[in-house]
């Protein structure tokens, strides 16, 4: 992760390698009742492929000691323009402004209790109760049901999971090194794999037009504060006249 700043504005961004993904497959409606397009990226050596996976690729790999490492799949409404062995860029795709979604595996943390994994406040530790402090309490009722529910919140492995980051925002885009930068962070670890999907054509002024908001609403508040300061120092100076003109009288 990283910053970057768009006029003016300073925005979090997750830098993303989008390297040239290679057509390996393409399945059509009539053979296999909806149309997709398998990608594949990464790189591995040729020799660590078994013989069925090598037969697979055998139309997409033009390196003869390289193959895909990771192999993805994206469905289509319509007939696809690629063709196997036809290499898709990230600047065919997006563009600075978009809005996409994200989804990874999220980092495994191991086992954790339920305050960690679900943020319980647990249990007092008044009258003796010294241990129940982390403790998840009653996890069930008595002879209704007599058992414990489907999907109880309880301690358990947390994290390694699917999990989808919605309406991200294309910061920049370089076609030559074929690296994105999305304005929020993504979920997964550095070096694994991403699946991204473009969701809507866009701009990056919706972030300007925030920071513009915020900037137009802060400088009312300073005129009548000046203001307010002018009135306060007029007043003293009117009742020192009239004091004076009094001792004048006298």
């Amino acid at each position: 992760m990283s910053q970057a700043f768009v006029k003016g504005r300073r925005v979090p961004v997750t830098k993303i390698t989008v390297g040239s993904c290679v057509v390996t497959q393409i399945k059509s409606i009539e053979k296999d009742g909806y149309w997709s397009v398998q990608l594949g990226i990464g790189q591995k050596n040729l020799k660590n492929v078994n013989k069925p996976t090598k037969g697979h690729l055998k139309g997409a790999i033009k390196d003869t000691k390289k193959a895909p490492r990771f192999l993805a799949e994206v469905r289509l409404s319509e007939k696809p323009d690629y063709k196997v062995g036809d290499t898709v860029t990230a600047s065919d795709i997006f563009a600075k402004g978009d809005f996409v979604s994200v989804r990874g595996r999220s980092k495994g943390k191991g086992f954790a209790g339920v305050v960690k994994r679900w943020g319980f406040a647990g249990g007092p530790r008044t009258h003796g109760q010294s241990d129940r402090e982390r403790a998840p309490g009653s996890i069930g009722q008595r002879t209704t049901p007599g058992r414990v529910y489907k999907g109880k919140k309880m301690a358990g492995r947390m994290g390694n999971e699917n999990l989808t980051i919605k309406n991200l925002q294309v910061i920049s885009l370089n076609p030559d090194t074929n690296e994105i930068e999305l304005s929020g962070p993504v979920p997964g670890v550095p070096g694994g794999l991403l699946i991204i999907n473009r969701l809507s054509r866009g701009k990056l002024e919706g972030i300007t037009e925030v920071a513009a908001q915020i900037v137009e609403g802060e400088e009312p508040e300073e005129e009548e504060k000046g203001e307010g300061n002018q009135k306060q120092d007029e007043k003293p100076q009117e009742g020192t006249q009239e004091k004076e003109q009094e001792d004048d009288k006298n």
